[in-house]
């Protein structure tokens, strides 16, 4: 019988495509070879060419494997590999499965990499001896013996995922050539996995075309992507690669990009938790009791000097802030609004007299004072001026499309386009669903950053959905208010006043040895900047 191939390149159509449990992956031509523990076997075990109870059942061993394995670690553990260029693509795939067999407690990580190198040749389809007998000996060493049925199950999927890993990892090195290109940019332009080919298990029909039983079904993903900002480089639910973060994880470390220790603060085991302070004391409090960066409010700060926040009114306070804030110890990052200005160019002016200052980031939002957004190839453009301009400085991003309740289905979009701009991270104020917490970080490549609600999910549970970064916002200067208030009003009403918190000398002590007051206004053009004690 006939079959037809159906071929799709429009976004919409490949995602639809991919959520249809009626279309499944085609397994590739055995082309000859074992029938047991070899490559067709392998391929018939593995998570990535079955459908249905199957492959939920083999993903959750893949899962497994990948719950035990931290992508920061992954990254630490591919950059301490040997100096010099990642190499060949040969020599980037032996890098990347050692790296993930050491870090899987495999036995002889050296030589299981040369071994899986040889299977990912004909894993996609044909036949080869050797592969056949490296897939052999991998079975013998990661399964127990005797093994049953449950147990050589297990290895297969331990093998497919080292496999894949290599693929598509090597893809992605060597898609940057050295380059300094945002990861998010890469996946969009050159994604590991061009196509992807699916069979119709049963009749359906996709963007109104009838797919008979049988008939093949091309998704032309690299096409897709040119017109949609959200790469669909790793699929798209239900059928996410579950080894995403890992890949990008791996493929960042064997880079060997410069990360700054704020950057690196990002890459914990549980969210950086970003305090907002409104001046020095403050920001000195907050470090004092062992928070490892501060940031800074746009609300205090404009509330502090009678300005309202979010009209670009306090950028010479801001500036003086970070310029107290630099003479301190501790990493800091500014909140710059939307950057007081729609010139990229004076945006990134500011923000190199802030890193000058000492700041470690910068907070940039694509609100605008008549609370509307700003046009996305606006904001894009002046994060990349920024990026351009200060390399070390860590951009977050900021969409208010959930603050302001305007626009949220562009949310993603927005923030696509933004972290192929350069942003180091992006952040969704306002933003507290689950679901759609969820359905960002499994499209993301940098950091998510939400903003804490009292009412919202707790940190372990923004934790466990992928979220990088929790701020506080204005939280704490409304709280200090409210207490200074309370405070006044017990003296007045003759009620008890709670014990202070901080002494007089606690206070004086913030200020520090040598602190002094800022420069008045900026360095003039061609001056040499100021030394921080930025890390």
């Amino acid at each position: 019988m006939t079959h037809t191939t159906h071929e799709f390149d429009r976004y919409a159509d490949i995602v639809a495509a991919l959520a249809d449990p009626a279309l499944v992956p085609e397994l590739p031509a055995a082309g000859g070879g074992r029938e047991r523990a070899g490559v067709a076997w392998l391929r018939a075990t593995v998570a990535r060419f079955s459908s249905g109870e199957e492959h939920r059942r083999r993903r959750a061993l893949v899962e497994a494997e990948l719950a035990r394995l931290e992508p920061a670690a992954l990254r630490r553990a591919a950059a301490a590999g040997p100096e010099g260029p990642a190499g060949s693509e040969e020599e980037v795939r032996v890098r990347v499965v050692r790296t993930l067999a050491e870090a899987l407690g495999m036995p002889e990580p050296a030589a299981v990499a040369e071994a899986v190198t040889a299977v990912a040749g004909a894993y996609f389809g044909g036949a080869d001896p050797a592969a056949d007998e490296a897939v052999e000996w991998l079975v013998a060493r990661l399964a127990p013996q005797p093994a049953g049925e449950a147990e050589l199950e297990a290895a297969a999927n331990r093998i497919g995922l080292l496999v894949q890993a290599c693929a598509a990892t090597a893809a992605l090195v060597e898609a940057a050539a050295g380059s300094d290109v945002p990861q998010a940019r890469l996946l969009r332009e050159a994604p590991p996995v061009a196509a992807i080919r699916r069979v119709a298990a049963r009749a359906t029909r996709v963007a109104g075309r009838e797919i008979a039983e049988g008939d093949a079904v091309l998704l032309d993903l690299a096409t897709a992507n040119r017109v949609h900002p959200v790469p669909l480089a790793f699929g798209a639910p239900p059928r996410v690669c579950p080894g995403r973060a890992h890949a990008l994880a791996l493929a960042d470390g064997l880079r060997r990009r410069p990360r700054t220790a704020f950057a690196r603060l990002h890459d914990q085991e549980a969210p950086l938790l970003l305090p907002n302070a409104w001046d020095h004391a403050s920001a000195a409090a907050l470090a004092a009791r062992g928070f490892r960066a501060v940031g800074t409010t746009s609300l205090g700060v404009a509330a502090a000097a009678g300005l309202p926040d979010g009209a670009a009114a306090t950028a010479g306070e801001t500036l003086a802030l970070a310029r107290r804030l630099g003479g301190g110890s501790f990493l800091f990052t500014v909140d710059i609004e939307g950057g007081f200005s729609d010139d990229p160019e004076e945006v990134a002016g500011l923000a190199r007299a802030l890193y000058d200052a000492g700041a470690a980031g910068i907070n940039l939002e694509d609100g605008r004072t008549d609370g509307t957004l700003a046009p996305v190839e606006l904001h894009a453009a002046k994060i990349a001026a920024v990026r351009a301009a200060v390399p070390a400085l860590f951009v977050n991003a900021r969409t208010d499309t959930h603050w302001l309740g305007r626009r949220t289905d562009e949310t993603a979009a927005r923030l696509a386009v933004y972290e192929q701009a350069g942003a180091d991270g992006v952040f969704v104020p306002g933003l507290s669903d689950p679901d759609g917490i969820a359905a960002l970080t499994a499209t993301l490549t940098v950091p998510l950053n939400i903003l804490y609600a009292p009412a919202g999910p707790t940190l372990a549970e923004l934790a466990a959905l992928g979220v990088r970064r929790v701020s506080l916002g204005s939280l704490l200067y409304r709280a200090a208010l409210a207490a200074a208030v309370a405070a006044a009003s017990a003296v007045r009403d003759g009620l008890p006043v709670a014990p202070a918190a901080l002494s007089y000398a606690d206070v004086q002590a913030l200020a520090g040895p040598g602190v002094t007051a800022p420069a008045a206004a900026p360095p003039a053009p061609g001056a040499p900047a100021r030394t921080s004690r930025r890390p």
